[in-house]
């Protein structure tokens, strides 16, 4: 297929939920520690755990991305939560839960279908950048783990930048770091909160990866379910 001349030099991917597939990761990394930490001896099943967790995470991730809480509160208060509502509270073991969870979960490597694939392509067009919000200590880690750290050039970090998306600030500092102008800048990411509102009010064309096919409203640059569907129009 012939592809469109696009005005495009920079691609700004989310890595979490995007590239690297945190659910199964995650999933991977929490049946572990299930497992490890005997929790069969507080929650009937690894499902009642997970639901529980799901809830709280979910939560605080909102509050840590609104500024409402800060990462220690986060990392810690989402493993302790659903451990004291089934009387299993004790804040230490959920501390060292929460770094065994990050320490485990850098070193998982399961992508989103043809990532790689995709990359190739489009590092020989465009010159491929990562920003996320996720924690300083594993972001690197998930990304030399998996294969990704060579594709991109840059690594934006929120915690480094000193704001969360979507705040404008970091998608301006993301593009004045790269000399570039936000027309020559595409955002792509899963999050319509984070990457495609921050990027739309920061000025910047988006590409809303959409696996679930969730309903919204407003608009969006383009709209995609599988990274594959980038190349028919980068």
């Amino acid at each position: 297929m012939q592809k469109t001349t696009h005005k495009y030099k920079h691609l700004f991917f989310d890595l979490d939920h995007t590239l690297w597939d945190f659910e199964a990761n995650s999933e991977a990394t929490l049946r572990i520690l299930f497992s490890s930490y005997q929790l069969s001896r507080y929650f009937t099943d690894y499902e009642q755990f997970h639901a529980k967790y799901e809830v709280h995470n979910r939560f605080l991730w909102a509050q840590y991305r609104r500024s409402n809480v800060d990462k220690k509160t986060l990392n810690v208060q989402r493993f302790y939560l659903p451990f004291a509502e089934v009387g299993f509270d004790d804040h230490a073991v959920a501390q060292q839960f929460a770094n065994d969870y990050l320490r485990i979960s850098a070193t998982q490597t399961l992508l989103f279908p043809n990532t790689m694939e995709v990359l190739d392509e489009l590092k020989e067009r465009y010159t491929l950048h990562i920003i996320t919000n996720g924690f300083k200590e594993v972001q690197n880690k998930k990304l030399v783990n998996s294969g990704l750290r060579s594709y991109f050039t840059n690594i934006f970090i929120s915690e480094l930048i000193g704001v969360q998306k979507p705040d404008t600030y970091f998608f301006d500092y993301a593009v004045k770091s790269c000399h570039a102008s936000k027309k020559e800048c595409l955002v792509i990411g899963d999050s319509l909160e984070a990457d495609i509102r921050g990027a739309q009010k920061a000025g910047i064309d988006q590409v809303f990866f959409n696996t679930r096919q969730l309903d919204f409203e407003g608009e969006v640059t383009h709209e995609i379910s599988a990274l594959k569907e980038l190349l028919t129009f980068l």
